[in-house]
């Protein structure tokens, strides 16, 4: 699924979106072309990439099902994982086929993502990663489980705005980091790509500080919960390297490398959160057990 979330990113900071031309499922209506340009590569690859993870979390799904069914999440996670896996593959032939809007296309990377966290819980179930830190004794208060819901939903806003933001063509409309023209406060965006990029990077900025703030309350009250402490330093990690990421794409003209570590970077921070979220429903499971 990781290579599917940056096979994506790659065809789109590639311009390799019609690597294929307008044919689906085969490419130039060929099974492998004659001609392998670059982008023919990369597009071709993304797609059977695309088409074993299809195949690999339908058998998870069905396998998780049978062996785990009676763990309360597993349903619901394999359901998740491979209908936004599909969903995904279908956005991508549209858009192959007849294209589609940017405010569309945006979407593709955070259903992706979506997928990619689904089958990451599944795996933390699989493995039983709860029981090695007795999850059923974890207590987490309302305000950091507000907190942690309002973060998601929000960061899931933000990718979306980060992919608008490349597939409008706006990544260097503010060729400077982290002002738009010349590092300067009082020079506001000239353009609406220029006030893409901002709000973008604005909104960025803002996750930064929010996860700042929950890294500072894990680190004052949940001491005494190693998972739940170490989780958000390791988040603090991620979004700072994600700051970091960013902020070198710009200032070296959109380095591939970079790049790609930016978008693996939030793909593990929603990874990483969305186990939180996990934690944080068995934690209120657990609270009403034993209450009654």
């Amino acid at each position: 699924m990781l290579l599917v979330l940056l096979g994506g990113a790659l065809v789109t900071k590639t311009d390799s979106g019609a690597g294929c031309g307008q044919s689906f499922p085969l490419c130039h209506g060929q099974v492998i072309p004659d001609e392998l340009l670059f982008e023919t590569i990369v597009e071709l690859s993304h797609r059977v990439v695309s088409a074993v993870a299809g195949i690999l979390v339908l058998i998870l799904s069905v396998w998780s099902w049978r062996a785990i069914g009676h763990k309360r999440e597993t349903n619901f996670l394999a359901i998740l994982a491979f209908f936004f896996l599909m969903l995904q593959a279908l956005l991508g032939a549209g858009a192959v086929v007849w294209g589609h809007s940017d405010v569309i296309l945006a979407l593709h990377f955070g259903i992706s993502l979506i997928s990619f966290a689904a089958v990451l819980l599944l795996t933390l179930l699989i493995f039983e990663v709860d029981r090695k830190f007795n999850a059923e004794l974890i207590v987490i208060d309302k305000r950091m489980r507000y907190h942690a819901y309002g973060l998601m939903t929000y960061i899931f806003v933000v990718v979306y705005s980060g992919a608008f933001v490349r597939h409008t063509n706006s990544s260097l409309a503010c060729p400077d980091w982290p002002f738009c023209v010349n590092s300067q406060w009082n020079t506001l965006p000239l353009n609406p790509s220029q006030w893409f990029q901002m709000g973008h990077r604005m909104a960025a900025a803002f996750i930064f500080i929010w996860i700042c703030y929950l890294a500072y309350i894990a680190y004052r009250d949940y001491k005494h919960q190693k998972v739940i402490y170490y989780g958000w330093m390791i988040a603090f990690g991620l979004v700072l390297g994600q700051v970091v990421t960013g902020a070198l794409v710009v200032i070296t003209r959109l380095n591939l490398v970079l790049a790609l570590s930016h978008a693996l970077i939030i793909s593990l921070l929603f990874g990483l959160l969305s186990y939180f979220l996990l934690l944080m429903s068995r934690a209120k499971v657990n609270s009403k057990k034993k209450d009654e």
